[in-house]
């Protein structure tokens, strides 16, 4: 999924994806792992607000919908190429903006007032955000009361055979790619700021990592 800070980075991401989207979702799922893992653990309830920050294409967003029927969709990306996919995906169902992952305002982006989400997704999102603990920061701070933020994203691929592990760093790298090894001590370092409760859960051989943070 697509989302950092700043114009020069949207445009980027723009370029990386205006044909990439007709294939993205297509592709990821090949190498993508957790994000279902993800999705089953939201435990939405009914009328729950669920923000996903960087939609990309709305494949996550649809999957909640399904998984959690009745909750209220939002998603925002810095790329308008994966947006026009998340519009034909999503249709009116989610409230979908344009933005910045590390200083967005849900109230300007969406139109309306909203004190915080009951549920905030980030997606293999912050292995392409260059200030990635500040969206870290940023999506935290808007929980709402006893809400719940979700991170998968790639983990430290420790368990790979090393020939594998260096392929396969050098190949995100071509897709401004890059695993986050310190994602594990910042996840508890935002919980221990806010008051959150952390709860981590490595996947096989460290390919993917899933933090929640808990209000």
């Amino acid at each position: 999924m697509a989302q950092a800070q700043g114009t020069s980075h949207a445009a980027l991401m723009d370029s990386v994806y205006k044909g990439q989207r007709h294939i993205y979702d297509l592709t990821r799922k090949y190498y993508l792992f957790g994000r279902d893992t993800l999705i089953a653990g939201l435990d939405a309830r009914p009328g729950m607000r669920v923000l996903e920050v960087a939609c990309g294409t709305g494949r996550n967003l649809a999957k909640v919908s399904a998984k959690w029927p009745g909750v209220r969709l939002y998603g925002l990306d810095i790329s308008e190429e994966m947006l026009k996919n998340a519009r034909k995906t999503l249709g009116p169902e989610a409230r979908l903006g344009q933005g910045d992952a590390c200083s967005f305002s849900p109230s300007a982006l969406f139109g309306e007032e909203i004190a915080g989400f009951e549920r905030i997704i980030l997606s293999y999102s912050l292995s392409m955000i260059p200030d990635w603990e500040g969206a870290l920061d940023h999506a935290a701070a808007h929980l709402a009361p006893g809400g719940e933020l979700h991170v998968v994203d790639f983990g430290d691929l420790a368990g790979l055979p090393a020939p594998l592990e260096k392929g396969l760093h050098a190949w995100l790298a071509k897709f401004h790619v890059e695993a986050r090894s310190a994602l594990p001590e910042t996840a508890r370092r935002v919980a221990r700021e806010l008051g959150l409760v952390h709860r981590e859960t490595r996947g096989r051989l460290g390919y993917f990592q899933l933090h929640v943070l808990a209000a």
